[in-house]
């Protein structure tokens, strides 16, 4: 679970999001991890949506991808989960820390 001022901005990034990844009847499978994977080298935020005729419920889901995809679980609301992903060379939601430099005058 990420920090609660980053997953407060993580969800409401997540706000807006259309899923893109969905579990069906088969539940989670190596096409879902890999779709979820690359969505979450694209967007860095992705939401998934889990179909009522998925084997497994919301919570097994949730753990099973985040594992899969080293994935973080943002948010779960509903059938509905919000996965974060850090990008690995631009982060949008994890500034990077400068190191602040004092200049003498």
């Amino acid at each position: 679970m990420p920090s609660g001022p980053l997953r407060k901005r993580l969800r409401a990034a997540g706000h807006h999001l259309s899923p893109i990844v969905y579990v069906g009847k088969d539940g989670v499978t190596d096409p879902v991890l890999r779709h979820l994977a690359q969505a979450l080298r694209d967007h860095e935020l992705v939401k998934v949506k889990i179909g009522t005729e998925s084997p497994e419920d919301r919570f097994e889901t949730s753990d099973r991808l985040g594992a899969g995809a080293e994935a973080l679980l943002a948010q779960i609301l509903g059938r509905t989960l919000l996965l974060y992903k850090k990008h690995p060379e631009k982060p949008r939601f994890e500034a990077c820390r400068r190191r602040r430099v004092s200049v003498e005058k």
